[in-house]
């Protein structure tokens, strides 16, 4: 992999970038680039043929300054021990950014989900809580769900570390069900935070969103959430895609009716919301096999919401929107990004964009430590709060230091973990 790819020179490079704009002391950086712990882990799984297979996955601890760490696991074939490093990286710096009390954390197993039948899936979850066990704990470091992962999966996670505890601990981890600790209002989180900051945006930057047309690449749990809220403000959708590619309506896509096809269809096949045939639906639209045709149409708004490094050298000249909301994890490669800055685009970066997931994930976690439940009202109304607090936050930075977005989100952050390294004696 090229050094342009690669997410962890990426994280370190803007970690690096904001250190030295802040004037910060050098050892700043020399701890924030590192983990303070990373775990690769090889446990046997059953398959239902009888074989044994020798699974790998990873749990990175970044840095617990500011609380225990937090950070999600995903399931994916693509999965890599750089990758996870990064990820926990901007899992610390979003949970400043955020004002939440967490450092970040995050893993990952090498696996392919679709080739799973149930049971196996069970078996990988279970396998993997056993090899992390030692590592995590309430205040230690706590998993929630990431890349084809969800409730399912984290009840399962939950359920193993229960057996080895042998204690109901129902703050170890996040993302469960409602019926076994998990929060309302956790699935459209990410989504919700999105939709929030995106309205944000529009507030500060004093243009009307209700009519704007917005593009979003990928249509798993959180683009579809986000899309639907979009949606509801009146926006128009004019693009979404996923795996199987770009679906395109210059006069908006009739989002509800794309939500309950693709929710369908997954159903049906027993398959991945973000893995369901686009071109199938049934609806008016124009087609387009490549899943990062989205982030090329018309449209005032783009939304990268799938995997990382989807905006590069390759296409980012052919970006058409004013404003980009980056939902995924790092969806934009460096270089790209200077590209972005020098074309006037304005890029609210995935840090705060994302951060409505972690957010209420908080409110999952203080939940199971009070064992006393709120209401999905009195949910929205927090994450509200806190998207709306850390957007002001990071917006007031870029217009205080004429910085961009990016940048400024990593200035608000790298503050409150420097001046907390300061306050416990690291540097």
């Amino acid at each position: 992999m090229g050094e342009e790819k690669n997410v962890l020179l990426s994280a370190q490079e803007h970690v690096k970038n904001v250190c030295d704009q802040l004037d910060l002391d050098p050892v700043v950086y020399e701890i924030l680039k590192k983990t303070q712990r990373f775990h690769e882990v090889n446990f046997p799984v059953k398959m239902d043929d009888g074989s044994t297979m020798i699974v790998t996955g990873y749990r990175s601890i970044h840095n617990n300054a500011l609380g225990p760490c937090k950070g999600g696991v995903r399931f994916h074939p693509g999965v890599y021990a750089d990758e996870i490093k990064a990820l926990s990286i901007w899992m610390t710096i979003k949970c400043a950014v955020a004002n939440l009390p967490y450092g970040g954390s995050k893993g990952g197993v090498i696996i392919d989900t679709r080739k799973l039948s149930v049971a196996e899936l069970e078996r990988v979850s279970r396998g993997y809580m056993r090899a992390i066990a030692p590592f995590i704990g309430t205040f230690k470091d706590t998993p929630g769900p990431d890349m084809y992962t969800d409730a399912r999966v984290m009840a399962w996670m939950n359920d193993e570390y229960a057996q080895i505890a042998d204690t109901l601990v129902p703050s170890i981890s996040t993302g469960k069900p409602i019926e076994i600790g998990g929060s309302l209002g956790r699935t459209p989180a990410t989504g919700r935070g999105a939709m929030l900051v995106t309205r944000e945006l529009a507030k500060a930057e004093g243009f009307d969103l209700k009519g704007s047309k917005v593009a979003i690449q990928g249509f798993g749990n959180v683009g579809k959430h986000a899309s639907l809220l979009l949606h509801e403000l009146g926006v128009k959708v004019v693009a979404i895609s996923n795996i199987t590619g770009s679906i395109y309506n210059a006069n908006g896509l009739d989002i509800p009716q794309v939500a309950e096809y693709v929710t369908s269809e997954a159903a049906r096949l027993g398959i991945p919301e973000g893995d369901v045939d686009l071109n199938g639906f049934p609806g008016e639209k124009e087609f387009n096999e490549d899943s990062r045709y989205a982030l090329e149409v018309e449209a005032d708004i783009v939304i990268p919401a799938a995997m990382e490094n989807q905006i590069d050298d390759d296409n980012v000249d052919r970006i058409k929107a004013k404003y980009i909301v980056e939902i995924a994890n790092g969806p934009t490669t460096p270089s790209a990004d200077r590209t972005l800055n020098e074309n006037g685009v304005k890029v609210v970066p995935d840090v705060l964009a994302n951060s409505g997931g972690v957010t209420v994930s908080y409110f999952e976690w203080i939940q199971g430590l009070q064992n006393f439940y709120w209401s999905e009202e009195e949910i929205n109304e927090r994450l509200e709060a806190i998207m709306v607090k850390a957007f002001e936050n990071v917006y007031n930075m870029h217009k205080e230091k004429d910085v961009n977005m990016r940048t400024a989100a990593y200035m608000v952050a790298i503050d409150k973990v420097a001046t907390a390294m300061k306050l416990k004696g690291w540097i």
